[in-house]
């Protein structure tokens, strides 16, 4: 089905016809339409109009008012101050442009016409170590752009650019060739959990540490392992390999806690791009774009310098020929737009970093591989903070385990919902347990702007009041049971009839769906997106106060309000969704 136009976009091109009428000469005007408490609508635009054509705003105002086609959408225009119009659409159009968004399986969202390919870089752990809370962002915010773009009609291409190379690799194989037999776990058994894999390599990590920082020679030979790794070393590739998938192993564990989907051709790690590195410099070093200094290979910009006022480089390769993190991601670029045909580049990274990935995006440009056709973002996010308003730590002062975090909303969670359950199993309330508690950490996390930080309060987010994911689920569960209650009757809509002033406003905010998702993927903002579900259980929690839905006057007027309910729940399950947050039918 066609998307379906906004009450919103119906009386702009209206007013926006009837300015052009009055003033031909002005060509196509922008009404300046807008939400407003005086009424539906206000145009604003015949201000500046009035003023480029040096007429009177109020006169001209009163010639649009007089040329509008008001076509059963427009109820009532009035001029008011200066030269504004307020708009009020009828309560017929309300429900007729509702109804047809409830016909649409997509409610009536339009698929983007320009969309493109965009290769998305998020949820990068690194192999051989645990996942803290400072991995939290990424993932979560990146899972739910993926959804938001896909919705739109983009094509998306994920990427996990874990951390999979590098000097420790060295320590860990060499340790590991040195004393074989610690790999194995559960006596030999292949199978470990991801707790279990990563409790291992944990071990494995200190003890190698331990003995690289203690022991010269070990040290030594820890690094001429590095150079094996780069050099294809069969036997360091194999031992490599399997601190790979053992990482694997606790990743996908931790994500699946997380309710997200991360398929294995996703993961490329700094290893992915390890043939390119030298090319990548010798394309760089030839166009002049990198030049050597002090034997190193480096970037220069006049823009960023040092405290001592020297430009600050980007070093891409190092005077003893290693490659530093620049490489890799230029050469992730390169790929990314030659081989993936990537339009769009997202890297959902740390703000910290923010400095790094101008640069690089920078040195891309200047290389001819970023261009006007294609564009590279990062949706750069804060930091988690405790509730003292500090970076989350322990009590100890150790960064907070992602796991041990998850564990605890769940439980948190689920002593809600027991508290609230008539009719659940011990089953059930463990399954609403995980997906109130998920939806908790995930909700206050994207209910923040990205680039905000924003403090981490277990009992802030399970509230049933408040802006949380449990206030959303509960007004989702809510409709359900009036739903089942329903019996003969049956949602439906009924344009003939009069809407009190709590109908108008959920029904205004359900028709602005679409154009919010479209601002949403636009400006890779998937908070615009938890601040409108948001306003639409508090819009729907005035309905259900103010508007008795089984007890209505009339049996039409209980189908339309039925109605309503439905589209509301359709509406918020399709959203909740797109941040990767599930709506329990019963609370």
């Amino acid at each position: 089905m066609a998307s379906v136009p906004s009450l919103a976009s119906s009386v702009e091109q209206r007013v926006s016809d009837a300015l052009v009428s009055a003033l031909p000469e002005a060509g196509a005007a922008d009404p300046l339409l807008r939400r407003s408490d005086r009424a539906d609508f206000q145009a604003n635009g015949i201000l500046a109009l009035a003023k480029k054509a040096k007429a009177n705003p109020r006169e001209l105002a009163a010639t649009v008012l007089e040329g509008l086609d008001k076509g059963g959408v427009i109820k009532d225009v009035e001029v008011s101050g200066p030269g504004f119009l307020n708009i009020t659409v009828s309560d017929e159009a309300i429900i007729r442009t509702l109804a047809a968004r409830a016909a649409d399986d997509r409610l009536g969202v339009a698929l983007n016409a320009s969309a493109g390919t965009t290769v998305i870089d998020y949820a990068q752990p690194n192999v051989a170590k645990e996942m803290h809370v400072g991995h939290l962002r990424s993932a979560v915010i990146g899972a739910a752009m993926v959804e938001i773009l896909e919705f739109t009609g983009e094509k998306v291409i994920r990427r996990h650019h874990i951390g999979d190379w590098g000097t420790q690799f060295g320590m860990l194989i060499q340790y590991l060739l040195e004393h074989p037999h610690e790999l194995d776990h559960k006596g030999g058994d292949e199978e470990a959990s991801g707790e279990e894999a990563m409790s291992n390599l944990n071990r494995l990590y200190k003890a190698s540490r331990a003995l690289f920082d203690s022991d010269e020679e070990f040290k030594t030979r820890a690094r001429a392992r590095v150079v094996d790794l780069q050099a294809g070393d069969p036997q360091t590739l194999e031992l490599w390999q399997r601190f790979v998938d053992e990482s694997k192993i606790y990743f996908y564990s931790v994500f699946n806690k997380l309710d997200m989907d991360i398929q294995d051709p996703d993961v490329v790690g700094e290893s992915g791009y390890n043939d390119m590195l030298v090319e990548t410099c010798k394309l760089l070093e030839e166009s002049g774009v990198a030049v050597r200094s002090n034997g190193a290979l480096c970037v220069f910009f006049d823009e960023y310098k040092g405290p001592d006022g020297n430009p600050t480089p980007l070093i891409v390769q190092k005077s003893d020929g290693g490659f530093g993190y620049a490489a890799t991601d230029l050469s992730a670029i390169r790929n990314r737009v030659s081989d993936l045909a990537a339009t769009s580049l997202i890297y959902v990274v740390d703000a910290r970093q923010s400095l790094h990935f101008k640069m690089v995006f920078e040195t891309a440009r200047r290389a001819g591989w970023l261009n006007d056709d294609v564009k590279a973002v990062q949706l750069a996010f804060g930091t988690v903070l405790g509730k003292d308003g500090k970076p989350f730590k322990t009590r100890e002062g150790e960064t907070v385990r992602l796991v041990d975090l998850l564990d605890e909303a769940v439980d948190r969670a689920a002593a809600v919902v027991r508290e609230k359950a008539q009719d659940l199993t011990e089953e059930e309330i463990a399954e609403r347990g995980a997906q109130v508690g998920i939806g908790a950490v995930k909700y206050a996390d994207l209910s923040t702007s990205a680039a905000r930080d924003y403090k981490f309060d277990l009992d802030q987010m399970v509230s049933l009041t408040g802006d949380t994911s449990v206030y959303l689920q509960y007004a989702y569960a809510r409709i359900q049971s009036i739903l089942r209650k329903a019996g003969e009757a049956r949602p439906a809509a009924h344009p003939e009839l009069e809407l009190t002033a709590s109908e108008r406003a959920l029904g205004l905010h359900l028709d602005g769906f679409g154009a919010l998702i479209a601002e949403a993927a636009e400006e890779y903002a998937p908070h615009k997106l938890a601040a409108y579900l948001y306003q639409l259980a508090s819009l729907y929690t005035t309905f259900y106060a103010e508007c008795p839905v089984l007890k209505a006057d009339t049996p039409e007027q209980v189908e339309n309000r039925l109605f309503l309910c439905d589209l509301t729940a359709r509406t918020l399950t399709k959203g909740m969704a797109l941040l990767g947050i599930r709506t329990p039918e019963k609370l």
